[in-house]
């Protein structure tokens, strides 16, 4: 597990962040971090841990949550 970056709020926001950019990875977007894994998952912790993506507006969250619910 990495440490969560000072900047966020909780466990669920580094989750919530991480998954977010897991997906746009296995969508085809380039990695912002070299290393030699090649889970998204992975990659994608490394990427919110060391602060390269960022913070999610949480109205943004529930907005997304409400379009899923439709």
């Amino acid at each position: 597990m990495y440490k969560i970056p000072e900047d966020l709020e909780s466990k669920y926001a580094f989750v919530s962040m991480a998954s977010s950019r897991a997906e746009q990875l296995q969508s085809g977007a380039l990695p912002r971090v070299t290393m030699p894994s090649r889970k998204v998952t992975i990659v994608a912790q490394a990427e919110v841990a060391e602060g390269l993506v960022e913070p999610m507006d949480p109205t943004a969250l529930d907005e997304a949550a409400e379009g899923e619910e439709e």
